[in-house]
């Protein structure tokens, strides 16, 4: 890992964290979160079409279980879901009330209305409403664990396309 060069870091024995890429984080956590409690979770069922063509192959001998595969993964991702959902709702519970009305009208109402009508709604400017978004991500980013270290950037890039 890479030396710490900004002095706040060393004095607090902290480590840079990339504030795009958690950001993008959180905003896919968030999303997921919301579709999940909008929609519920979709199962996905096994598809069991005769196939007429023959497989030629060597023996394996592996056994392969698609209906088992298919259940057991429709059960965790549900609980997993549920886990996110639960995890989401008690970081909420450590924001502010501005902040938490920020992110409800901005990620989780179904609304899909833009930032510049929320702030209106909401009484203050544009860059307060950001500055109070910006705030409850980075608290939203660490209470979920969704922090993105500035020294992992080539797995960052792969995984949240900023820009």
């Amino acid at each position: 890992m890479r030396k710490c060069k900004h002095p706040i870091h060393i004095v607090f024995n902290t480590v840079p964290i990339d504030t795009a890429a958690t950001r993008a984080a959180v905003e896919e956590r968030l999303e997921e979160v919301r579709q999940y409690r909008q929609i519920g979770f979709i199962r996905q069922e096994a598809v069991i079409t005769a196939s007429y063509e023959p497989k030629f192959h060597g023996p394996t001998n592996a056994i392969s279980k698609p209906t088992e595969t298919i259940a057991i993964r429709n059960v965790d991702k549900e609980a997993e879901l549920r886990e996110k959902s639960a995890l989401l709702d008690k970081a909420m519970g450590n924001l502010s009330s501005p902040q938490r009305e920020v992110i409800e009208r901005s990620y989780l109402d179904n609304e899909g209305e833009y930032d510049f009508i929320s702030c209106g709604e909401m009484g203050i400017s544009d860059r307060t409403y950001r500055r109070i978004k910006a705030s409850a991500i980075q608290v939203l980013a660490a209470f979920m664990k969704l922090e993105v270290v500035e020294g992992d950037e080539e797995i960052t890039r792969e995984k949240y396309e900023v820009g």
